[in-house]
């Protein structure tokens, strides 16, 4: 039997028994009076008139009736009790289906039943209503720091300053986790009302809270949504704040954004994208593209740089600015760049043996211990030789774990892979960096180079940096080079190596195969080493 089946049989036999009870209690109030009269009557008479005593009999009715008069007061006093329990438990699971228990705010789901109710208000009285979205910046960090109990302590903190600044009709919610949301009305023809309030929010939690003894230090994303502008209820209208309390955390946090209907486009085709993306990859649709490196000081090509793109069926080519960031987000970088690696080593074996391969790895990458053992998996499966690969690691990459970095490196170059320090200059430039990792070269990022023979700071930059190249005894390369004045210029500063558009785009496959046996700079097949035999060639993301 279950449950739900017992509570109803329960509250079904909870009035029963109360009838019955009370059937019973009436009854013998009724007998009481009626041989209660009757013994009162001939006990008066017997002592005052000397009749005879009351019969047997009817005292003990008597006393029987009285006792059953008590048995039934006991139980409707136990049955009033248990009344009183039971509607206060419904209520206070009334309570806790309605409210969130940490803050007493409404909860996602009253929220929506509220909401609606509000939405319908102020179309009848030709108001807008506005749905704020609040997320606060970093509280999971509060919470790994200083624990659960502080955390709730925040919440609770921080729904007391919410409610502050409401409107004085407003609903309050708690969503769960750190997120929440007000609705209250509005004129229409007055949105800095709701931005003033949204000011004041976003100010507030800027400052410091005190939770639990300790003085916390928070900020907070606000996305606003308001019903009159092609919402059609309070789902579409929580949708809407959701979205843009989502781009204002992408603009930086510690600030608000009206929703609009570009972010909308905007997120759809970042799912589109995402969803493609899944396909993509064990599809081989996102292929290599190869960027010619150059040797300075002779003009000779030394190598190239591995680029990923996306041959999308009816998108054509789309560029990597729009999906590694995907990639890198929904965890799928390590399988996308494991899938280039093999393409592009499978590509580049039958190449001269004096052409290297340069391999961007991706920060997220870094966090996985077993890197190292899968690009030496890919390089013994396709039989390209360790000792022409290049990886490239920008420096923030180093800041999350500098010992994993260190582990996953020193593998590499075990294996005679070279390393190389990319993006130069625009992150700290840390000497502790160059010394932290045994790297062979550093690149110097492209928004200096560009702007080389326009603006003074860019040259002391790049002059600074090709000097501590050639101190350190590490070559240097520069990115971005676009015109024949900024290779001349690198040139008289001693730069060894460039690459960039100056020397051409980007070429496909079969687009560098051409360049090659142009300059018969391809093996024969008979000079190739054969690969490793291998029977799962699935990718190891």
């Amino acid at each position: 039997m279950s449950r739900d089946f017992e509570e109803d049989m329960m509250q079904g036999h909870a009035p029963r028994t109360s009838v019955v009870t009370g059937a019973i209690s009436v009854a013998a109030i009724l007998l009481f009076v009626g041989i209660g009269s009757a013994v009162l009557s001939q006990s008066l008479q017997h002592y005052l008139q000397g009749a005879e005593p009351p019969a047997q009999p009817l005292v003990i009715a008597l006393l029987l009736n009285v006792a059953l008069i008590l048995f039934g007061w006991r139980r409707h006093s136990a049955l009033h009790r248990e009344l009183q329990i039971r509607a206060a438990a419904e209520e206070r699971a009334q309570q806790l289906a309605s409210r969130d228990p940490l803050t007493g705010f409404l909860n996602r789901r009253s929220l929506a039943e509220e909401g609606a109710a509000m939405f319908v208000r102020a179309q009848r009285r030709r108001k807008a209503m506005a749905l704020v979205m609040l997320d606060l910046d970093h509280f999971k960090t509060i919470n790994d720091m200083h624990g659960h109990a502080v955390g709730d302590a925040l919440l609770r903190a921080v729904a007391s300053e919410i409610a502050h600044f409401m409107p004085p009709i407003a609903l309050t919610a708690r969503l769960g986790g750190d997120e929440f949301a007000c609705g209250f009305l509005f004129d229409a023809d007055e949105p800095s009302t709701v931005e003033r309030i949204a000011e004041k929010l976003i100010s507030r939690m800027a400052q410091p809270f005190e939770a639990e003894g300790l003085r916390l230090h928070i900020s907070c994303s606000l996305g606003i949504a308001r019903s009159d502008f092609d919402c059609a209820g309070i789902d579409a209208l929580m949708r809407a704040a959701d979205i843009a309390m989502y781009q204002a955390k992408k603009a930086g946090r510690n600030r608000f954004a009206w929703f609009d209907q570009s972010m909308e486009r905007e997120l759809q085709t970042r799912n589109d994208l995402e969803s493609g993306l899944r396909l993509a990859i064990p599809r081989q649709e996102i292929v290599p593209y190869f960027e010619q490196q150059i040797d300075l000081s002779t003009g000779r090509l030394y190598g190239f740089e591995v680029l990923a793109r996306w041959e999308h069926s009816t998108r054509g080519t789309i560029s990597p600015e729009l999906f590694i960031p995907i990639a890198e987000e929904t965890g799928m970088i390590g399988e996308l760049s494991l899938s280039i690696m093999r393409q592009a080593f499978l590509a580049a074996r039958d190449w001269d043996p004096s052409l290297s391969v340069s391999i961007n790895i991706s920060p997220w990458q870094l966090r996985d211990a077993w890197l190292a053992q899968k690009v030496i998996k890919v390089l013994t499966e396709t039989g390209f030789p360790a000792n022409r690969l290049e990886v490239e690691i920008t420096e923030s990459a180093l800041f999350d774990n500098l010992a994993l970095a260190q582990s996953i490196v020193g593998s590499l170059k075990n294996q005679g892979v070279q390393l190389a320090l990319d993006d130069f200059g625009t992150g700290y430039s840390s000497l502790a960096h160059l010394r932290a990792l045994p790297f062979d070269r550093i690149k110097i990022d492209k928004s200096f180079i560009m702007s080389l023979n326009q603006s003074a700071d860019s040259a002391a930059i790049v002059n600074a940096i090709i000097s501590l190249g050639d101190s350190l005894n590490l070559p240097i390369t520069a990115e971005g080079v676009e015109d024949a004045a900024i290779e001349e210029r690198l040139r008289a500063l001693g730069c060894a190596k460039a690459q960039g558009w100056h020397y051409g785009k980007p070429l496909s496959i079969a687009g560098v195969r051409r360049l090659l046996a142009e300059r018969r700079l391809l093996r024969h097949s008979s000079q190739l080493e054969a690969p490793v035999a291998v029977t799962d060639q699935r990718l190891v993301g």
